[in-house]
């Protein structure tokens, strides 16, 4: 399986196999902690040959700098049968994971981690900075 796409994004949205993505992003800034970011997607595009029919499961999990999970709610799991006809080459299909409220309590680089059949297939950084709102405005434009 090849992910050929897979970021955080502000939106995303599958129109009959075209993926839209709005405003990927792999930082957030706040001025205090712990923040919660209200909402975002993760999106995803794999493509799929024959070789790679039969049974998988999808893991995914937001973990913190020491390997630890973030969210009580993850690991998020799925099943995903995978069963392509003898005549196609390949199947792409387009995935996305809706996300409310992902609660952060301290600075640091989080990892979005895309396991498939316990194989780690995607690692996407996001780093949580605490910003100073007294520096931002000493800033010029």
């Amino acid at each position: 399986m090849d992910f050929q796409i897979a970021t955080l994004c502000d939106y995303a949205a599958d129109h009959q196999g075209k993926m839209t993505v709005v405003a990927p992003f792999d930082a957030l800034a706040t001025r205090e902690f712990p923040v919660r970011h209200p909402q975002c997607c993760l999106a995803l595009r794999v493509c799929m040959t024959p070789e790679d029919n039969g049974d998988h499961t999808m893991n995914i999990s937001l973990i913190d700098e020491d390997g630890q999970a973030v969210n009580p709610q993850m690991p998020i799991k799925a099943d995903m049968p995978v069963k392509i006809p003898d005549e196609v080459s390949f199947v792409t299909r387009n995935m996305i994971v809706n996300f409310q409220g992902l609660e952060f309590k301290k600075a640091g680089v989080y990892s979005l981690d895309i396991n498939l059949d316990g194989e780690l297939m995607v690692r996407l950084p996001l780093r949580v900075v605490k910003v100073d709102p007294k520096q931002q405005q000493q800033q010029p434009a």
